[in-house]
């Protein structure tokens, strides 16, 4: 049987161990990357517990996990909070089942309500799952113009229509411009933004595969902008904000073509538009442009609480926060959101 180690952020050496075994793992995500062990806890002072199953020197299996604690949505183990992937990624059953033991046996010892495991695939039949969100992940062709063909039509127009209205696409260096349309925006939809310094240390940790596209109207002006991330021959934009202005310029429909475009030249095959609940307009929009959902197994072991926790702004009881935080100024509301998104997760 492999014997499960885990992983010091400070050793560089085996984290290299790590990422290596995540970068030729058929299940492994960018999600299971070893860096996010360093933002998890240097951005928001979360425990880390990155579990890897070792057989003689080799790794045959990595799960990495953070305690989440809040006074308002309870105290859980999570493979990963703020990532859209997680769970298991394993070579072999023997190797993932005595992860998921270990994860287990540490969640008693830390008392938590659950443990979730955010998968791609469904691997426990008996565990209840949490059905509201699902991936859309689509084939990249090898053609710029055979990918604008493969849009459907409405969609096709509406980035014709951002080429047509003259508007550029710039990689930046920094998150600034990103991170102002990004605040606004998910302030104008009256939930908390996470802070600039994590978007700031994903591009310092990550380098070149995690970068920051940004679309601006003739005048300079920023529209719409988009965080993502590159592993193997996938590109995954992940977070993304907009102007007002930027529906009726088509600036978000142009974004998504030019980020498809530019992962295409550079031999990417593979675009993952992320994660996203079901029947909002996220969904719709990426419906709209040919993608087909796949669900998302998001499993839970309920070991202090007695059904799935929802703690998402689909969930009814939020309603009046929802509201009462769109009318929080702005600067304001970046200044508080951080201490309550840090727990959400």
């Amino acid at each position: 049987m492999p014997r499960i180690e885990r992983l010091d952020a400070a050793d560089a050496a085996t984290a290299a161990r790590w990422d290596e075994f995540v970068q030729g793992c058929p299940e492994a995500t960018f999600f299971h990357r070893a860096g996010w062990q360093r933002v998890l806890g240097g951005v928001f002072g979360h425990d880390t517990h990155y579990l890897f199953a070792v057989e003689g020197n080799r790794i045959r299996g990595v799960l990495p996990l953070a305690h989440v604690r809040s006074v308002l949505f309870g105290n859980a183990l999570s493979s990963l909070p703020f990532a859209a992937y997680g769970g298991v990624a394993a070579e072999d059953e023997a190797s993932a089942a005595a992860l998921e033991r270990e994860a287990e046996a540490l969640a008693q010892r830390l008392r938590v309500q659950h443990l979730e495991l955010r998968q791609l695939e469904r691997r426990h039949e008996g565990w209840p799952r949490q059905e509201l969100y699902v991936t859309f992940r689509k084939a990249i062709l090898p053609d710029e113009e055979a990918n604008m063909l493969a849009i459907p039509r409405k969609q096709r127009a509406m980035v014709r229509k951002g080429i047509k209205g003259g508007l550029s696409s710039r990689l930046d260096d920094g998150v600034g411009r990103f991170f102002d349309l990004y605040a606004d925006n998910v302030h104008r939809h009256g939930t908390p933004a996470l802070p600039r310094r994590f978007f700031e240390a994903l591009r310092r940790e990550f380098g070149p595969d995690c970068e920051v596209l940004t679309v601006a109207a003739p005048d300079g002006r920023a529209l719409s902008s988009v965080l993502s991330f590159h592993f193997r021959n996938e590109v995954l934009p992940c977070y993304a904000g907009d102007d007002v202005a930027a529906r009726e310029l088509a600036a978000n429909d142009f974004k998504y073509w030019e980020l498809m475009r530019r992962a295409c030249a550079r031999g990417s095959t593979l675009f993952d538009y992320g994660r996203s609940k079901v029947g909002t307009g996220p969904y719709a929009f990426k419906k709209n442009w040919g993608f087909e959902p796949q669900p998302l197994h998001y499993e839970y072991r309920l070991l202090r609480r007695d059904s799935v926790p929802q703690n998402n702004p689909a969930n009814a009881k939020y309603r009046l926060l929802i509201e009462a935080w769109r009318r929080l100024p702005l600067a304001f509301a970046n200044r508080l959101g951080p201490y309550v998104v840090r727990s959400l997760g």
